[in-house]
């Protein structure tokens, strides 16, 4: 770790700086931020322009395995419970069949990779929405926590900021239904579940580059009560929530009302939860909501991949609410491709663009990049997000030498990494990453890229055959 890293321009809280001295102690934690520093020799010179790291709100990990392999066209008997149609509810009966198949030591490989690209696009911290959590026949294993374990140690291996989120996850439709067959790995009661966030506190505690909170997997999946029992930790708490428009039929029939409107009216909403997707939303609840301080946890890439629909950007933004990103499905893992998937979808169905800008910030990168730090710093309960004092030291390096960025400074320097150009994909326009201090992506690449890959290849050729 460098103890004192030298930025010719920065992106602080205040704004762009120019030669930015940022200190941090042996820990990864920033102590010091110094603009118009002269340049010493006991810090390390980032040439390019620096931001904070961006929080990845949402990620479900094991999918990195089969994002691309589950694109083909359903069968038509799959097809016909969805009224003759590929979506979300085909692709997800494909998961299943999928995850019956990964190993402890599988999730773990995959996982890393996963970290790894992450940190390669320019993501510092990942929450992770862990439901996976018992083995195949839906037995747990000898140690409950074992695959949230895994992945915290896959966290460690690639150097990234992790938020673990175990995932309660008890049945298989609205408010108790029977769980699907293909669910069996998911399944715990409150007492089963009560035990695994217990060993990831322990694995967790006196970590500064890690976190914990909980994810009462969405109302499809558990009880009022059951929901009850977890809103009073003082921890994230994530949940999914009206992202398919069956899912919000089937919640009003239910119970009368809409997914996001329930919670409003029987979850103590407030600066702790982050709900997911949120793409089915009356004017009325996207008002309600942004009023409670929760954040929008968006993941526009997968939302477009599993034909979800668009969030309410522009009057989520109106009302004041918060947001982050987050790679979900894993069909992508760059921050870059959410923010441009938030902003051109936002261009394709209003017919507008700079949908995300107001006159005051006219700059749609800026204010995007500033949303996702904010939302996703919150979202994830530890203090990242920002360059300064008390936050980790989490900084991407853009090169102002790449292609697409070239002759661009400050907030258009931001709006042609998130919406110029993406040619050129032999070359990273993320020049560095520092996680916690420490150097983890150098000249576009990670420094352990090749070994968790060769470890990630060997794991996808058996499932591929499996």
């Amino acid at each position: 770790m460098t103890p004192a890293l030298f930025a010719r321009r920065a992106l602080l809280p205040a704004g762009w700086a120019s030669d930015v001295r940022i200190e941090s102690d042996p820990h990864g934690t920033i102590v010091a931020v110094t603009p118009d520093s002269p340049a010493r020799d006991d810090a390390e010179r980032l040439s390019g322009s620096v931001i904070p790291g961006l929080p990845n709100l949402h990620s479900h990990a094991f999918q990195r395995a089969m994002a691309g392999g589950a694109e083909r066209r359903s069968p038509p008997e799959a097809r016909a419970a969805d009224g003759g149609h590929d979506s979300f509810w085909t692709w997800r009966d494909t998961m299943y069949r999928f995850v019956g198949l990964l190993s402890p030591d599988d999730a773990e490989a995959v996982a890393a990779q996963l970290y790894v690209e992450c940190l390669e696009a320019g993501y510092t911290a990942v929450a992770e929405f862990h439901y996976l959590h018992h083995a195949p026949d839906g037995r747990p294993y000898a140690d409950r926590a074992e695959m949230a374990l895994r992945h915290l140690e896959a966290a460690r291996q690639a150097g990234i900021g992790i938020t673990m989120l175990p995932s309660l996850y008890r049945h298989g439709g609205i408010f108790g239904r029977e769980p699907a067959p293909g669910q069996r790995r998911f399944l715990n009661d409150l007492d089963g579940f009560s035990r695994i966030v217990q060993r990831v506190r322990e694995a967790v505690e006196g970590d500064p580059q890690a976190g914990w909170g909980v994810a009462p997997h969405s109302l499809r999946a558990v009880t009022p009560t059951m929901l009850h029992a977890l809103a009073g930790l003082d921890a994230p708490i994530h949940i999914h929530a009206a992202e398919q428009r069956r899912e919000v039929a089937e919640c009003v029939a239910a119970t009368g009302a809409r997914p996001v409107r329930w919670l409003l009216d029987h979850a103590p909403l407030d600066a702790r939860w982050c709900l997911i997707h949120c793409t089915h939303m009356e004017p009325d609840e996207v008002r309600d909501l942004a009023a409670t301080s929760a954040v929008a946890g968006l993941c526009p890439t997968t939302e477009a991949s599993l034909g979800d629909g668009l969030f309410a950007l522009p009057g989520w933004l109106a009302a004041g609410g918060m947001l982050g990103i987050g790679s979900d499905s894993q069909v992508s893992s760059s921050p870059r491709e959410e923010l441009r998937q938030l902003e051109t979808g936002q261009r394709l169905a209003l017919r507008q663009r700079s949908v995300a800008t107001d006159a005051a910030n006219p700059h749609p990168g800026r204010v995007l990049v500033e949303a996702a730090l904010a939302g996703g710093a919150r979202a994830s309960g530890r203090p990242i997000g920002a360059i300064a004092p008390g936050m980790r030291c989490d900084l991407v390096e853009l090169d102002i030498s790449h292609p697409s960025l070239v002759g661009y400074a400050d907030d258009a320097l931001l709006d042609a990494w998130i919406l110029g150009a993406t040619g050129n994909a032999t070359r990273n326009p993320v020049r560095s990453v520092h996680c916690g201090g420490a150097r983890v992506v150098t000249q576009g690449r990670h420094v352990e890229a090749e070994a968790v890959a060769s470890a990630f290849a060997s794991v996808m050729r058996r499932l591929l055959t499996a």
